[in-house]
């Protein structure tokens, strides 16, 4: 069942983001989300406990999320911007390496905090051991940014009762 869900909406999504309805494109889009489903399926929808209302509530949190995320994403390329086009940029560039561990137990989770940070400008998830998360960024403030706000939206969202430094706002 979940595996014929998760088919569903990957290629719901594909049909959605390509804007063909072809054969090719649509035979294309049957054959990604095969074999996308038939690779992810257990990351997605790991604890197949959760009933119904549960996951509806961690859909509509989750598009506060992703409403969330792509304003830090706006925000991290404007500093990036600033960086590349100011004539002193480079001398902003102290390339560090930030660690620091998590709180999140499931592994979507994790995986969700990490693509988060990498799809922020700046900073890129190189590595992770366990909770402990290793992080390229690019300067101080790219580091500054990992504040722990993404891991207590994730937590909010996939895992409720888990105590985060903070919680989303």
């Amino acid at each position: 069942m979940y595996r014929i869900l998760i088919f569903s909406v990957l290629f719901l999504f594909w049909v959605v983001l390509s804007g063909h309805f072809d054969g090719f494109h649509l035979a294309l889009g049957v054959v990604c989300a095969g074999i996308v489903t038939w690779l992810s399926s257990d990351l997605f929808f790991q604890d197949r406990s959760r009933n119904l209302s549960q996951r509806w509530r961690e859909i509509s949190l989750g598009v506060g999320y992703f409403a969330w995320l792509l304003n830090q994403i706006v925000k991290a390329n404007i500093v990036i911007l600033k960086l590349a086009l100011s004539p002193n940029g480079v001398d902003d560039v102290a390339p560090r390496v930030v660690r620091f561990r998590t709180k999140l137990r499931s592994d979507f989770a994790r995986y969700l905090l990490a693509q988060s940070i990498t799809l922020t400008p700046g900073t890129v998830t190189i590595k992770i051991a366990g909770d402990e998360f290793f992080v390229h960024a690019i300067n101080q403030e790219a580091a500054d940014g990992l504040d722990r706000s993404m891991e207590g939206w994730i937590a909010h969202i996939f895992e409720p009762g888990t105590e985060t430094d903070n919680l989303p706002s």
